[in-house]
């Protein structure tokens, strides 16, 4: 088989089994919607293996509130000398906010450190080594996809599947390929895939294709939809992301915690970035290898039961899912109502309000995913997912979430809330400073006063504040590389101790300069949020981040005006402010230049190339990541990618017909609604005189229509070819 392209493949071959069905019989489960203000359900008890939270819980948000106080306290003496003035006071309330935001990533690291250190991040006692447990019950493991490269989904779902197969454990296993794609060229090349996959592997009874005419809901929506379909069959279900490869060790020691536990509604593991080339990529994916471990096992600490849900790379338990986790209807329209964007925030805090338990594992091995290639690419993802989370201040207020739950929506929201925060805690700095320089202050005010107000501030406090917050910025780092010297294997593998340290000062630089782009781009997004412009859906680009630099001068011109108007309005106050804006400064000045090199593939090799940003993972891939980079590379290689597929499929008559057999019922007169797209669709195929000429006239989604009904196939297939 390794001389056949993917069409042969796909169309069938000596000793082909005969043609098996798309999807398995159905078992309907229902998912009612939950309610707001509703009780869900009696609360969980305390989870297995964290009877000592309460304490933790106490020591990380009481060591962070007593530090916020003591900064605040600080920062007041700071400001009030000769009395405080209404920019001093704004100052003072947004240093506050920002600094306890500070404290408790600071006390969380500390306890993530200590968790490390100590050998803990292992909750239900799943071991991350030794032999693998046995697993009684059948799991669904759920790939998801919206307009991905088919060849990617493909290739990573058979890497797990071989993976699952070294297990021994296979049989207790079936794949679902959740198609969302609204790309007709694509969705072609998925279902040639999904056929070519299914005979390289054997996999006629295991694996499985459903793509949903209309993508209702997002990702939630289409595994919403698997569940009330399918999900009966399943006591398990692992959900992925089209970018997602595990181990089958790792889905073998979910899958038997979760038997084991039956309180435990969700098990989310810690998934590790992995194949970027951009220097971008290479950055986060060196951040996540040295420093997700750190928070991952802090927040795990203090979490307890009480977790939350990343979306992806976890294991949940089908039932308890269906009947708690229906997402509600937002009230008011888009972008603040409508249906939720983050859901997974929200399906956590549901499962822990019916009395699911919801856990972290970030000791557990073998969880993998693919991040961002450029600022650009980020930027997209981050709009669409500060919409999500400002979406959640809606949810907050829901009755008989757990106090912990609602932490979580909170710091989902203050995750995007505290840019424009720090972009107007700056503005109001310069303020202030513009106003000590530049305006004459009114000593004797209006009313009565025994004692002029002199306005200033005491700079040598000012700087041990400055020192001390950007100490605990900075410590969390310091604390994961310290626990990466006392891990060997890890150490080796991002290069030793030596090039660690260097490019752990190399992440700290580039985040640095990137930091205020980010901040800005933040800032702008929450506001277009308020003003009522929605994000909408756009598939992520997984490989290549370049742009042409016009198109990068144009996106990234108001952060390089912004830093040139902050520069030199600090360098006219005075020398001392210019060099303690520079950072912020410097930063949006060089945005431009800073989005085009982070995003190129070559920049990232070369400091590859100088022994730096190294992760385990990049030097030596574990066996999975090795196989679903080898099975890409192959199948693009081999295959025909998606361009012109939709051609192809009346050109292949085995694969015409498997299309024919996976199509939805059709639509049901006087009881299903009028599909606009497909009465435009079959009107200009009733004027075509050719199959090309029928497919130039046709749209994105009229082609898409005319291809998922059987009468709009057999025009089609009814025209003659050029």
């Amino acid at each position: 088989m390794d001389d056949m392209s993917l069409d042969a493949v796909a169309r069938g071959h000596p000793g082909r089994p005969p043609p098996r069905a798309a999807l398995p019989a159905a078992s309907p489960l229902a998912m009612p919607r939950q309610g707001l203000w509703t009780r869900g359900g009696p609360d969980a008890p305390r989870a297995a293996g964290y009877s000592g939270v309460a304490w933790t819980r106490g020591l990380v948000i009481g060591t962070a509130v007593a530090a916020t106080i003591g900064a605040a306290l600080e920062m007041l003496y700071v400001l009030e000398v000769g009395g405080l003035t209404i920019l001093e006071a704004s100052i003072l309330v947004l240093f506050v906010a920002l600094f306890a935001w500070i404290a408790l990533a600071f006390t969380s690291a500390v306890a993530g450190f200590v968790a490390m250190v100590g050998g803990g991040g292992r909750p239900l006692g799943i071991a991350t080594a030794g032999p693998l447990p046995a697993v009684g019950v059948r799991t669904a493991i759920l790939m998801p996809a919206y307009n991905e490269s088919p060849v990617r989904v493909m290739a990573g779902l058979q890497a797990i599947h071989d993976s699952l197969a070294e297990t021994g454990a296979l049989d207790r296993f079936d794949f679902f390929i959740l198609s969302d794609t609204t790309d007709p060229e694509i969705w072609i090349a998925e279902e040639a895939a999904f056929l070519a996959l299914r005979a390289r592997t054997g996999g006629h009874d295991r694996i499985f294709y459903r793509r949903r005419p209309k993508n209702v809901e997002r990702k939630a929506g289409n595994i919403a939809d698997w569940v009330t379909r399918f999900g009966g069959a399943y006591p398990q279900m692992l959900v992925l992301d089209a970018d997602s490869v595990m181990t089958g060790d790792a889905i073998v020691r979910l899958a038997a915690a979760m038997e084991a536990h039956p309180r435990v509604g969700l098990i989310q593991t810690l998934p590790m970035l992995v194949a970027g080339e951009t220097l971008l990529a290479r950055m986060q994916q060196f951040a996540g290898r040295v420093y997700g471990p750190l928070i991952a096992h802090g927040i795990a600490t203090w979490h307890g039961g009480e977790g939350n849900y990343w979306g992806h790379n976890a294991i949940i338990r089908t039932r308890a899912f269906a009947e708690a986790a229906g997402l509600p209807h937002l009230a008011g329209r888009k972008p603040f109502g409508g249906h939720v964007l983050s859901h997974d925030f929200v399906e956590a805090a549901l499962l822990r309000r019916r009395g699911w338990t919801v856990h972290m594992a970030p000791a557990l091995a073998g969880s993998y995913e693919e991040g961002p290639p450029s600022l650009t690419d980020l930027a997209v993802r981050d709009r669409r997912w500060c919409q999500g989370n400002l979406q959640h201040a809606a949810i907050l207020p829901a009755r008989g979430l757990h106090w912990v739950s609602r932490l979580h929506l909170l710091m989902g929201i203050g995750s995007y809330v505290t840019a424009p925060m720090w972009l107007l805690f700056l503005c109001v700095g310069m303020l202030v400073s513009l106003q000590a320089r530049f305006i004459r202050p009114e000593y004797f005010p209006a009313e009565f006063s025994l004692f002029p107000q002199w306005p200033a501030q005491d700079p040598v406090r000012a700087m041990w504040v400055f020192a001390g917050t950007m100490g605990l910025l900075l410590a969390p780092k310091l604390l994961a590389y310290v626990a990466l010297l006392l891990d060997p294997a890890a150490r080796r593998g991002c290069g030793g101790a030596v090039r660690a340290f260097a490019s752990v000062v190399v992440e700290t630089v580039l985040a640095g300069l990137l930091a205020p782009v980010t901040m800005l781009g933040q800032s702008v997004a929450v506001l277009s949020i308020l003003m009522g412009r929605d994000s909408g859906w756009q598939p992520q680009r997984r490989d290549d981040g370049a742009f042409p630099l016009r198109q990068v001068a144009r996106r990234y011109a108001l952060h390089t005006v912004t830093g040139l108007i902050l520069g030199a309005g600090a360098y006219a106050v005075s020398p001392a402010l210019f060099l303690w804006m520079s950072p912020v400064a410097v930063g949006l000045a060089l945005a431009i230049p800073l989005a085009a090199v982070t995003g190129t593939r070559r920049a990232g090799r070369a400091l590859r190339r100088a022994g730096l940003l190294l992760t385990p993972e990049e030097r030596r891939p574990p066996a999975v990541l090795a196989r679903a980079i080898g099975l890409r590379r192959e199948l693009e290689r081999r295959g025909p990618g998606p361009a012109e597929s939709v051609r192809r499929l009346f050109e292949d008559r085995d694969l015409l017909d498997a299309h024919r057999r996976m199509l939805p019922p059709p639509r049901r007169p006087r009881h299903d609604p009028v599909d606009p797209p497909l009465a435009v669709g079959l009107a200009k195929l009733a004027e075509a005189d050719s199959l090309d000429e029928a497919l130039a006239s046709l749209d994105v989604r009229e082609k898409a229509a005319v291809l998922a009904d059987g009468g709009g196939l057999d025009r089609l297939s009814a025209l003659p070819r050029r």
